[in-house]
């Protein structure tokens, strides 16, 4: 039987090659996952690069991102199928790299003044976009509605998120908030709030109006999509 040689990068179809499509749209449109393949270069007889780099950052405890893959040992990643020790010393040294850049960026975000929920999404999708578990983020504002701190409050299973208003509030105090901006993403990639999402909403309103924090908007992010459950609630 004649053996099958890798998939490589060349092989997908023009628009699905991470190449082409940082050339034509900028490297802006690529996902995480696309990015990583470009490190990774080739694939196996079974699993296209882009796949092998969703499997590597599946294995840093499931969130997706590519600054957690900083997570994982160079042993560790090489028990992955399609990662051998030069491939892993290659994604050691980009991890390092994405966690120094955002090291920087958090620098720099820290009292970006936020106008509205659109400038919290274009900071926040390329991460919530990527993630492989529901996570909740607290975008935390003082009272100019600059940024004083965006803080990861909880982390779930596939497809539930476990929080409770006293959480998100217990920093919110702490960081001396007058008001902030709830996000969590839906990982199967359909942002539509669930009811759930828009019963915790309302019990984040009026908590926050007990103890003086005001709740801005709580965002549900997908796959390059996001909705507002209080603009859908016409507040």
């Amino acid at each position: 039987m004649e053996k099958r040689k890798n998939i490589t990068i060349k092989e997908f179809p023009f628009m699905e090659r991470p190449y082409e499509k940082l050339g034509f749209y900028g490297a802006e449109s690529l996902t995480d996952s696309e990015l990583l393949a470009i490190i990774i270069k080739t694939g196996t007889k079974d699993k296209t690069s882009v796949e092998v780099a969703r499997e590597v950052m599946i294995s840093s405890d499931g969130f997706g991102g590519l600054g957690n893959i900083s997570q994982l040992s160079s042993e560790e990643l090489t028990k992955i199928s399609g990662v051998g020790k030069v491939k892993a010393i290659q994604i050691k040294a980009v991890a390092e790299i994405a966690k120094r850049i955002s090291a920087g960026a958090s620098l720099s975000i820290e009292k970006l003044i936020i106008r509205n929920s659109e400038d919290v999404i274009s900071i926040l999708m390329p991460q919530m976009q990527e993630y492989c578990k529901e996570v909740v983020k607290v975008v935390f504002l003082n009272t100019k509605n600059r940024i004083i701190r965006i803080s990861d409050v909880s982390v779930g299973s596939l497809s539930v998120s476990i929080v409770h208003p006293r959480e998100i509030f217990r920093e919110a105090v702490k960081c001396s908030a007058a008001a902030m901006i709830v996000c969590h993403n839906h990982p199967s990639g359909d942002p539509t709030p669930s009811r759930e999402d828009i019963k915790t909403t309302r019990r984040l309103i009026e908590a926050g109006t007990i103890v003086g924090i005001q709740v801005l908007d709580h965002l549900v992010f997908g796959k390059g999509k996001c909705v507002s459950i209080m603009k859908g609630m016409g507040k």
